[in-house]
């Protein structure tokens, strides 16, 4: 099958054309099988890093071009209303890959490693690896990998490779040999970026160019080729493999044919309400002024059309290499006993709400893409409006792929949704950033009720944007009281104050 990459699609007439295409050619696709089948169903995990609803499908920006994520979501069941748990990497991925929440773990931030707070602890690789599946996984999955833990036994929880999203050229093992920074870098060199020590924080992290280089040659076509090779040629018994894209991280490098796609004269910046911040608690306005440097520095600069289009750009490469690892699972034997899932660990703002990055309780840093291709379970071409979470995605495999229980997971499967997109689903999506600050998103509302007691209320039927701050009004008293409900009942602690554990147990 022919990837449906930027290259080959150049409009959104074509790319619709496309998803018909490829969709109809899949459900011929010998499904039935699965159900039948008494080998249990592989699993295909795509993660992708800071990737918000700008994608086709979600109608997140007029100019998106994701063909492959547009022709996964016309294999499967596309959660139109998916929100992660946390706007931060590393709890986000925590709570997705051990169904904990972050008000039960404790784990707010980037610098807890979970393994040391919290050994005991199951994670989906695990729990796959214990239940007899041939386990692998490459790029960033977990939010420490190994190169950053230097743990000499990782292998005991993730055969993972590809640490770094900085590295552009890599020895084919995924191992680094004698890594140098690219020719020019940093690419933009904005004086004030390196005069400053905030922001960033890291200065070579803040920056965003065209590579001359096919994908094959940067971090992520590295490892999408390594997986690739898996697919094609599977291990014999049941695999889990998940594969992590950096990009749309930052910094946004791209190869110059997906710069290409978006001329800077034609970007479409996102809508922003000069006054949206007028009617947001103190406790939000925090959120929102977090890196505010950094937004201000490339309006200042006269940047702000490059940073749009270096993330779509980077958009449109990581949708190239989720086609590169569909084609290769079709290609194998694999693909009819096989389960896809794609998600990202949080959303990005790009002016809106005034704030550049994610770290907020706003639509724009919980939405995400989330498709679900079940074989035999979920129908093609399906879209649920219902409310999801990443939390839910371990109680989903367990069950798709009848593995044995494991008490404690605070999700809630979506088969039922796969099933039926129009299953009831009555809890909202719960976020949470630092201690006991928390957003819950339903079908229609978003509600948000910070530590201070500082609440918002949007009516997402008719404000998309959460311009409209209803929270005040009497007449939303009952709304808020009923969405409240479900905020969890108690927070941990921050688990930085609990000491660390140094070893990690051995699940052989």
């Amino acid at each position: 099958m022919i990837v449906a990459s930027p290259r080959r699609l150049k409009g959104r007439k074509a790319v619709k054309f496309g998803h018909i295409l490829l969709g109809c050619v899949f459900l011929i696709l010998p499904f039935d099988r699965f159900a039948s089948a008494q080998t249990k169903p592989n699993v295909l995990m795509i993660i992708i890093d800071d990737l918000n609803d700008w994608v086709d499908v979600l109608d997140g920006h007029p100019q998106a071009e994701t063909p492959n994520m547009d022709r996964l979501a016309s294999r499967g069941t596309l959660f139109t209303n998916a929100h992660v748990v946390s706007p931060v990497c590393n709890p986000s991925r925590i709570s997705a890959l051990t169904g904990r929440l972050p008000s039960t773990t404790g784990i707010y931030n980037n610098s807890v490693r979970w393994h040391e707070a919290l050994p005991e602890l199951v994670s989906i690789p695990q729990h796959f690896k214990a239940n007899g599946y041939h386990v692998l996984g490459g790029g960033k999955v977990h939010h420490h990998t190994p190169g950053n833990n230097r743990y000499s036994d990782w292998h005991e929880y993730f055969d993972q490779v590809f640490d770094s999203h900085y590295q552009t050229l890599l020895a084919r093992d995924g191992k680094v040999s004698n890594f140098t920074w690219p020719e020019g870098f940093p690419l933009n060199r904005i004086p004030e970026v390196k005069a400053l020590s905030r922001p960033p924080v890291n200065p070579r992290e803040f920056d965003w160019g065209a590579f001359d280089k096919p994908d094959e040659e940067m971090g992520d076509g590295q490892m999408v080729e390594w997986a690739s090779g898996i697919l094609r040629n599977p291990p014999g018994k049941p695999f889990f493999l998940a594969a992590g894209i950096y990009r749309p991280h930052l910094p946004w490098y791209a190869p110059k044919e997906y710069f290409d796609l978006y001329p800077l004269d034609s970007i479409e910046p996102p809508p922003v309400k000069d006054d949206d911040l007028e009617d947001i608690p103190s406790e939000g306005l925090a959120m929102a002024a977090v890196r505010r440097e950094d937004l201000d520095l490339v309006r200042r600069e006269g940047r702000y059309p490059e940073i749009l289009q270096a993330y779509l750009a980077s958009i449109a490469y990581a949708d190239a290499s989720v086609g590169r690892l569909l084609d290769a699972l079709d290609a194998g034997p694999a693909a009819a006993n096989t389960i896809v899932i794609l998600w990202s660990d949080h959303g990005w703002h790009l002016g809106e709400k005034n704030h550049l990055h994610k770290f907020t309780l706003w639509e724009r840093s919980t939405r995400i893409p989330m498709i679900i291709s079940a074989p035999g379970v979920s129908s093609s071409g399906t879209k649920c409006g219902r409310p999801a979470s990443t939390v839910d995605l371990f109680p989903t495999l367990i069950e798709l792929c009848r593995l044995s229980p494991l008490q404690g997971l605070e999700g809630i499967s979506l088969v039922p949704q796969l099933r039926d997109p129009h299953a009831p689903r009555e809890r909202p999506a719960l976020t949470t950033h630092r201690f006991n600050n928390h957003s819950l998103r339903s079908e229609h509302w978003r509600y948000i009720r910070y530590a201070d007691g500082g609440e918002e209320l949007y009516d997402h039927r008719n404000d998309p944007h959460e311009w409209e701050n209803l929270a005040s009004i009497p007449h939303y008293q009952t709304i808020k009281e009923e969405l409240a409900a479900w905020l969890p009942q108690h927070n941990e602690p921050d688990a930085r104050s609990k000491p660390p554990k140094t070893s990690i147990p051995s699940i052989k």
